[in-house]
């Protein structure tokens, strides 16, 4: 979907202004008619809606999604990071690594992504990786201690 809508954008800064206007008047039109159908299905279907791969950025195109950006957010997050904030155009997350730091990386990354999937007007997305407290072992319990024996009689 997203390749799409850069074609799209893409063509229309090569268009003459008169085909523009023409795909503004036709955005236009496309949207009254989705508002309509919103206010006509109700509740349940317009979540249903909302939840679909293909119907969702259209809806957000219009500004018609039934979930605002903070629940979109948290719903792609689905607990695989704190969501910090949501101001203007920035989220910010906060991540608790797993595993090694690189990995943390590359989670940082998917969920950076996810959150712009769900979220296109959202343009900045600050991960914070919270630094993990190392897990001190007492000395003594590294040394190697003989096996206990009972006594032979």
């Amino acid at each position: 979907m997203n390749e799409r809508v850069r074609r799209i954008e893409v063509l229309l800064e090569k268009a003459d202004p008169a085909a523009n206007e023409l795909v503004a008047e036709v955005l236009g039109l496309y949207g009254e008619g989705l508002a309509r159908v919103m206010t006509v299905v109700g509740e349940e279907a317009a979540a249903r809606l909302g939840a679909d791969e293909l119907v969702s950025p259209l809806l957000l195109l219009h500004d018609l999604h039934p979930l605002d950006t903070r629940a979109r957010v948290e719903q792609a997050l689905a607990g695989s990071a704190d969501l910090v904030a949501v101001e203007g155009d920035l989220v910010r997350l906060r991540v608790r690594p797993t595993g090694c730091r690189s990995s943390a990386a590359g989670a940082a990354s998917a969920l950076r992504e996810a959150v712009l999937e769900v979220a296109p007007e959202i343009e900045r997305v600050e991960i914070e990786i919270e630094v993990a407290d190392a897990a001190l072992i007492p000395i003594e319990s590294l040394a190697v201690r003989p096996a206990s024996r009972a006594p032979v009689p």
